[in-house]
């Protein structure tokens, strides 16, 4: 044992500490998830497999063999959108949008979600931020126009062709309406939450956008940031949080991270 530390270089240490931190917040990441079932099954046959290989199951072992032989690639299909989003974190820059560059958006969607709320009319409204949300801007309806209370207001009326969807918010302007929004598959989702919160959830799963999603039903604002919806209690308190994620030392992420721990 003494041989093998003094044999030890600070470069094996640092080796040992990113990739024990890589396999940590990986964990993290899938913790809860469908991803977290899929890969306990995955374990349960590579345990399989060494009892077969032991006790000499010909045709157990020669099956699993042949499946675990092509792990690498069933992996990727199988975890393809965890992966996708674990790189998209990965990818997305450190330093946080100046507040006087979203100050407009943000009194805006605080305004237009009030607004909403009173009138019992629900909304999905999406502050694109460094993740290009190119995909989805090309699912809905462009618009393209200046934002604004007025218009987002009429684009959400239960007449508009619009209405239905998101809406999502670029460098100031309303790009599109009516975008389609994937569903989240978290099991862990409160059973409270319908479709659109479900929407807002699966697309924060993948980006880093700020979305805001107003009940009809019982006139609920909630934000929704990297896959965790909160309620707001008020327009004070929604504006704050909003402004908050663009302020990284301000932000408490530990209210995000314990939500679904409740």
């Amino acid at each position: 044992m003494p041989e093998i530390v003094k044999s030890l270089r600070w470069q094996d240490l640092l080796d040992i500490l990113l990739v024990s931190y890589l396999v940590y917040r990986a964990l993290i990441m899938i913790k809860g998830t469908r991803a977290a079932q899929m890969l306990s099954g995955i374990a349960v046959l590579i345990l399989m497999y060494f009892i077969a290989r032991e006790l000499e199951l010909l045709t157990l072992y020669w099956v699993l063999r042949t499946l675990l032989s092509s792990i690498l690639l069933i992996t990727v299909i199988v975890f393809q959108r965890d992966i996708r989003r674990a790189l998209t974190k990965v990818g997305r820059t450190p330093f946080a949008k100046p507040r006087d560059e979203t100050a407009l958006e943000i009194d805006v969607m605080v305004s237009t979600a009030t607004a909403l709320s009173e009138r019992r009319i629900g909304g999905i409204i999406i502050l694109e931020r460094d993740t290009g949300l190119g995909d989805y801007i090309e699912s809905g309806r462009p618009v393209d126009a200046a934002l604004s209370r007025d218009l987002l207001l009429s684009i959400f009326l239960p007449s508009s062709p619009l209405h239905d969807g998101g809406v999502i918010i670029r460098k100031g302007r309303i790009t599109t309406a009516a975008c389609v929004l994937p569903l989240s598959r978290n099991p862990r989702i409160d059973k409270k939450f319908g479709t659109r919160h479900r929407a807002a959830i699966g697309l924060s799963e993948e980006t880093d956008a700020l979305i805001v999603v107003i009940s009809e039903e019982n006139q609920a604002i909630s934000l929704v940031h990297d896959g965790t919806i909160i309620t707001m209690p008020d327009a004070d308190t929604l504006r704050r949080s909003l402004s908050a994620l663009y302020s990284p030392m301000e932000f408490q992420k530990g209210l995000w991270k314990n939500w679904f721990a409740k």
